[in-house]
């Protein structure tokens, strides 16, 4: 008995030494891109220049340590040189106008204004994780594990997710990667935002119709969807099909991230009829890639639960069901989940995944696209079985007790805050 407690004791200390190895060889919380061939970047005049080669990160750069302990995740993604177009908003559209700060704990973002009043949004590749470190975790020394983590996110993952969703007709906010230099228009927001990698996407609320979907009323979040069915109790719906369809394919992409706040709805009008369209936004944990041991520890369904990885399959179907599916997917049957599964693996072909990888730079598409492809045929196969399982654990945790995350201030009577169906 003694020998195993020193055993044990021998690899708790062998294990804490190696993982603050592994943390140290990482001294910054946050950095922005790194310029290719440039030593003062105050003294480029970038309207001289249409791109900029550079790299979205080298914060996660790897030894052998390192890896081991917090994972391969997309270390080489992040660090390869991209060529990328340099923006001015000014210019941009007839010239954006610049609204506020978006919210959001690691991505900082500005909403902007075009002269069509269509909405944009400008959304920070690089990630700032400050706001989700533990204090217990800074006293330990330990911050650098979440830093680390966000090596797991693919830096141009949201552009793959667009491609494939054009492809299963899914509504997105169609992200486009930019360089925005500092520039006067910036204002108070130059030095935070200024010389940043950035994805450029329509805002998933506003009034003005951007999709190609007819007779638009608006777009709106959440929040301003459920005050309107309370508004018109018998006139406002939702288009199931589309949302199981979306939910779906989340899986198959792996983006286990899907709460409340990342999805808009195009609301459509007829006579006094209102029908609302799913509208993805927030790719960031789409093909969320996970190993190495200190992940993997964090990963296992009874520490995190909704932190999935994207593996051939999914081992864990609970973790992937939100209180957003139980609210708005509750009452569907399971033969919507059934029927837009088999829609999914008809449209989304071999051929399809394929081409979709030319949405990448060629050198991004050489480290990635073969793995991430491999994962996402593997789960469109067995995609029926996953609805059926999807769709058995919306109907098991059953109705809401309290507002969507997102959604605490809306409006809506005891009944609406429990499903969206659900009358008084």
């Amino acid at each position: 008995m003694k020998k195993i407690v020193i055993a044990i004791i021998i690899v708790v200390v062998v294990f804490i030494g190696l993982l603050y190895w592994s943390v140290s060889s990482t001294e910054n919380v946050f950095e922005t891109s790194k310029l290719t061939k440039i030593d003062n970047i105050e003294e480029v005049d970038f309207r001289k220049h249409d791109s900029i080669r550079l790299s979205a990160s080298t914060l996660y750069e790897r030894n052998f340590v390192k890896t081991l302990m917090q994972g391969e995740q997309y270390r080489n993604a992040w660090a390869a040189e991209i060529d990328v177009p340099i923006v001015f908003l000014d210019t941009l559209f007839g010239g954006m106008k610049i609204l506020e700060e978006g919210g959001g704990n690691q991505t900082h973002s500005l909403k902007l204004e075009a002269p069509t009043g269509i909405m944009y949004t400008l959304r920070s590749i690089n990630k700032d994780p400050e706001p989700l470190i533990p204090e217990y975790l800074k006293t330990l020394g330990l911050e650098n594990v979440v830093v680390d983590g966000i090596s797991a996110q693919h830096p141009y993952g949201a552009l793959l997710a667009a491609k494939l969703s054009d492809a299963v007709g899914i509504l997105h906010t169609n992200p486009k990667i930019v360089f925005i230099p500092k520039q006067d228009i910036l204002e108070q927001y130059n030095e935070k935002y200024g010389n940043r990698l950035y994805l450029l996407e329509y805002e998933t609320e506003g009034d003005i119709n951007w999709t190609n979907i007819e007779n638009v009323y608006k777009i709106l979040d959440t929040e301003d969807l459920q005050e309107l069915k309370q508004e018109y109790p018998e006139k406002v719906s939702i288009d199931a099909n589309a949302l199981v369809r979306a939910r779906l394919f989340d899986l198959i992409i792996g983006d286990w991230d899907r709460h409340t706040k990342q999805w808009g709805w195009v609301v459509t009008k007829n006579e006094d009829r209102f029908k609302a369209i799913p509208l993805a936004g927030d790719r960031d944990n789409a093909f969320f890639d996970l190993d190495g041991i200190v992940p993997s520890i964090l990963s296992n369904k009874h520490v995190v639960e909704n932190l999935r990885p994207f593996e051939d399959d999914i081992d864990f179907m609970p973790g992937l069901v939100y209180p957003f599916d139980r609210y708005f997917l509750w009452n569907v049957s399971e033969d919507v989940f059934i029927a837009e599964a088999k829609i999914l693996q008809q449209l989304l072909t071999d051929e399809v995944i394929e081409a979709s990888f030319m949405v990448w730079p060629n050198a991004i598409t050489k480290l990635d696209a073969e793995e991430i492809s491999a994962k996402i045929i593997s789960r469109r196969d067995d995609l029926l079985s996953y609805a059926k399982e999807f769709a058995k654990i919306i109907n098991e945790k059953g109705l809401l007790s309290e507002p969507l995350k997102g959604s605490e201030d809306a409006k809506i009577s005891k009944a609406l805050i429990k499903c969206f169906e659900c009358k008084d």
